[in-house]
């Protein structure tokens, strides 16, 4: 009996010994690892990577969702208010946008990337002039990249009619100095494309005046002053231009434009044809062509040069239009009939583009 008592005891002692050294290697473990989170919560990392898959899809609604709702839960989360309004950005929300980036901003300081996005974001909801300081600080963080946002930047100075500060960062961008003729040249032609006629002159005349051979100055005013109808000062530009620049296949058909305008027609016809000599890629000056042998009764040649256009454009509707007269002109009744509607079609179409 007293053996058994022994041995009882002896395991008992055993099994508390492996008892405790599990209890051990338990709590060992319990340190190393940590401890797994309730089902069904999503870290923050991972709602930001699901929100950017969702909208690099497309699917921005759906990755705003994701990130309001995690808004809801941490308003204050680091790092929400940028994905917020990178996504607010990429759906084209921009003064929501705007609105996040200044939070991020408040946040952190240093978020470059709000900073630029911010300032695109002012610029593509039509308030350039809040665009200009955020756009300001990207130049000097990159002084020789980011065109896009150095180019958006001189846009901003020309709608808010600071012209000089406009001249400036198009001479950055186009490294040439800030009081060259070449500044002044690149200028004019942003504020053409813009539609600032009269500042555009002023800037192409000061372009001729600090350099009267800059290749395209000339040029330049000859397409202001046939944009404005005043034909003879366009042809004595484009004429200038060609003493300087005979290789110039555009000047040709420009020249040739401003002729065709005045019904010169065999002046045109062969400017056109020097610039097709020298450019043979270009669609312009093949349905100029067309028109000009139209008015000269030359219908049969018409035609050829206007199916060599729509073969280079298709869906260019001009030509089709032209051709679908030339051919009424011609007796080709059905052959006119669908080209008239397929250029009405392409019309159509062309205009419902956003």
């Amino acid at each position: 009996m007293p053996r058994l008592i022994g041995f009882l005891f002896l395991l008992l002692i055993g099994v508390a010994a492996a008892s405790s050294t599990h209890g051990q290697t338990v709590a060992a473990q319990g340190q190393a690892i940590d401890v797994p989170k309730p089902r069904g919560t999503v870290s923050p990392e991972t709602v930001f990577s699901d929100a950017r898959r969702l909208s690099e899809q497309g699917k921005f609604d759906e990755a705003l969702a994701k990130l309001e709702a995690l808004a809801l839960k941490d308003p204050e989360l680091k790092g929400l208010a940028h994905e917020l309004g990178v996504t607010y950005y990429k759906k084209s929300d921009y003064l929501k946008a705007t609105a996040s980036f200044k939070k991020a901003l408040e946040e952190d300081p240093g978020d470059n990337e709000a900073v630029q996005l911010m300032g695109l974001s002012y610029y593509l909801a039509g308030r350039p002039a809040e665009a200009i300081a955020p756009l300001e600080k990207v130049q000097t963080w990159y002084p020789s990249a980011n065109v896009d946002a150095a180019y958006i930047l001189g846009v901003c100075y020309m709608q808010t009619k600071d012209y000089p500060s406009a001249r400036k960062a198009f001479a950055k961008m186009f490294a040439v100095p800030a009081d060259s003729a070449a500044s002044y040249l690149f200028t004019a032609r942003m504020l053409l494309r813009q539609d600032f006629g009269p500042v555009a002159e002023e800037y192409a005349k000061k372009a001729v005046e600090l350099d009267p051979k800059l290749p395209l100055a000339h040029s330049l005013l000859g397409e202001l002053y046939l944009y404005k109808s005043r034909l003879p000062e366009a042809i004595e530009q484009f004429q200038k231009e060609l003493e300087l620049n005979p290789g110039e296949a555009a000047v040709y058909y420009k020249l040739a434009d401003a002729y065709s305008r005045l019904q010169k027609y065999e002046e045109a016809e062969r400017l056109l044809q020097r610039s097709i000599w020298l450019d043979a890629t270009s669609t312009g000056p093949y349905i100029l062509m067309g028109k000009v042998l139209e008015k000269k009764g030359e219908t049969a040649l018409a035609v050829r040069a206007l199916q060599r256009a729509i073969a280079m454009d298709p869906n260019n509707s001009i030509p089709h239009h032209l051709l679908g007269q030339a051919y009424r002109e011609l007796g080709r009744t059905e052959e006119a009939e669908r080209e008239l509607k397929l250029s009405e079609q392409l019309q159509i179409h062309q205009n419902a583009k956003p």
